[in-house]
């Protein structure tokens, strides 16, 4: 799908060739290519073309040589405006990833199947970082899930680029091999999370789960375990046994683990895999429902972390992953409003509200991970409340957490590769609100402060370890309109950030 070349680019024989300028007004924007630059000369004096963010240079090398050999060999040449460069890392790097998505969403309306990209030189970004964010962009931007569109006559067919060639433009080559390959692993993988999220309710269900887990160990060597009913039933595991009742399939609890030895800190990852939600007795409203087949994204995104952790094994850390799989339905046997369940902790919940079954599976699977695993951070993923949206829309991640180190390293890894989050505030007087007349607690605290009181809810269920929560339920689908990720459907979000963070862990402070 990608790979890099050391050939002169405008010697290569391709669809589409693309080059990358910095926005300019006062002189020619800079291009690695004397003869693409000859021909930007007249459009940047028309002032057609400036290098903005998005704009577009386009033409086709064999109109200007007639009926001569090109000096470009490519079938038609792109240059993409990157606009004025930014000053922070961060913003550079999804400065660069935008640009790069720009590129492969014109190759594919130009149904280009082989593109050639030349990687600019960034003031302020290392090769490897042009290399690794360029890389993410391209592909990201080239997702496609077609599985089951079947009559689709030819011309309406979706367009999708076959290979992508990078050129080094001048870099080392080395190094933005390295990059390469890292945005790879990390954009193949969120696109592995799309796939999950994309298929319907019926297609992926807990058995899903489980079967991606077996085969990804099979392959990678990690280790898969499955958690079967029986086996919650006899662990006591309330939460995930309640919401699963009134479901005709049974749940599944995937655990994953990637070690590198007993002495290594461990991370441990928990995604909600809640395959649809009906809402359960407490009916969601029909309008929309559809797109309840997303609710399992934080698993989707926990196990394509894992996918990339597998690829790459990380020497500073263990990883395990935890995602607890059901349905929420509303058979006959469901559990009802004023149910109480217990928890496999042995805490008690009265269940106001039966559509807030997320934190209930969740709970489960964090008591029982922390209590086995005893790993030393913890990271649940979850599109847990429809709260988050109406505080954050679907720009920001919300993030809760017991722990200010983790929860900066969690934020710069997000501002890394462009999946931002914003952390709210946690206490007792949120907490408050879960009380209950009848168990230790009650599954919901009210119409204010919906997404805290979640969060608070799973907070129980950590005991002291060092604990953050991502809240997805805004930006894992509906995510800001970007180049890269369509906001019609699944971002793969979370997934990247678990990756950076694995990537650049570090000690927590005591």
């Amino acid at each position: 799908m990608i790979k890099l070349s050391r050939k002169d680019p405008d010697k290569t024989h391709t669809d589409l060739l693309v080059y990358f300028a910095v926005e300019s007004t006062t002189k020619m924007p800079g291009l690695q290519s004397t003869e693409v630059k000859k021909a930007l000369k007249q459009p940047w004096k028309e002032r057609d073309f400036s290098g903005k963010t998005d704009e577009l240079f386009f033409y086709y090398p064999q109109q200007i040589s007639g009926r001569g050999t090109p000096a470009v060999q490519a079938r038609r040449v792109l240059v993409v405006g990157l606009g004025e460069l930014r000053k922070g890392e961060s913003e550079l790097r999804e400065q660069l990833r935008i640009a790069a998505g720009t590129a492969a969403g014109k190759a594919r309306q130009l149904n280009a199947k082989n593109v050639s990209v030349v990687l600019p030189d960034i003031t302020g970004l290392a090769s490897a970082d042009v290399a690794e964010c360029a890389t993410e962009g391209l592909i990201l931007a080239n997702y496609l899930f077609v599985k089951y569109k079947k009559n689709v006559p030819k011309e309406d067919q979706p367009k999708q680029v076959r290979n992508f060639t990078l050129h080094d433009g001048g870099m080392n080559s080395r190094q933005v091999r390295k990059g390469m390959n890292l945005g790879k692993t990390a954009a193949l993988a969120a696109c592995a999370a799309r796939d999950m999220a994309n298929e319907p309710g019926n297609g992926w269900t807990p058995s899903a789960f489980a079967n991606f887990g077996r085969k990804l160990a099979k392959r990678t060597g990690l280790k898969c375990s499955v958690l079967e009913k029986s086996n919650m039933k006899k662990l006591g595991m309330g939460g995930i046994l309640g919401v699963n009742q009134g479901s005709s399939s049974p749940p599944k609890l995937v655990i994953l683990e990637y070690a590198t030895g007993k002495k290594k800190p461990t991370l441990m990852l928990v995604g909600k895999g809640l395959t649809f939600d009906s809402g359960g007795i407490s009916l969601k409203p029909a309008t929309g429902m559809q797109d309840m087949k997303y609710d399992m994204c934080g698993g989707a995104a926990v196990l394509a972390a894992m996918q990339a952790v597998a690829e790459e094994k990380p020497g500073n850390l263990n990883v395990v992953a935890l995602v607890p799989a059901t349905d929420n339905m509303s058979g006959s046997a469901a559990i009802k409003p004023g149910d109480i369940i217990t928890h496999y902790n042995g805490k008690t919940s009265e269940v106001v509200n039966t559509d807030a079954e997320g934190r209930l599976i969740l709970a489960d699977a964090l008591a029982y991970g922390v209590k086995k695993y005893k790993p030393d951070a913890v990271i649940d993923v979850a599109t847990l409340t429809g709260a988050v949206i109406i505080g954050l829309g679907h720009h920001h991640t919300g993030l809760l957490s017991n722990n200010d180190h983790l929860s900066k390293m969690i934020i710069a890894a997000g501002e890394k590769c462009g999946e931002p989050l914003w952390r709210l505030p946690m206490g007792r007087e949120y907490s408050k609100q879960l009380k209950s007349e009848v168990a230790d607690l009650k599954n919901i605290g009210g119409k204010g402060a919906g997404t805290i009181t979640a969060a608070c809810y799973l907070q129980e269920f950590v005991e002291d370890t060092p604990w953050a929560h991502l809240d997805i339920a805004g930006t894992a689908w509906g995510f800001t309109e970007k180049s890269y990720c369509s906001s019609k459907g699944p971002s793969g979000m979370s997934t990247r950030t678990l990756l950076t963070l694995i990537r650049n862990w570090k000690a927590l402070k005591s």
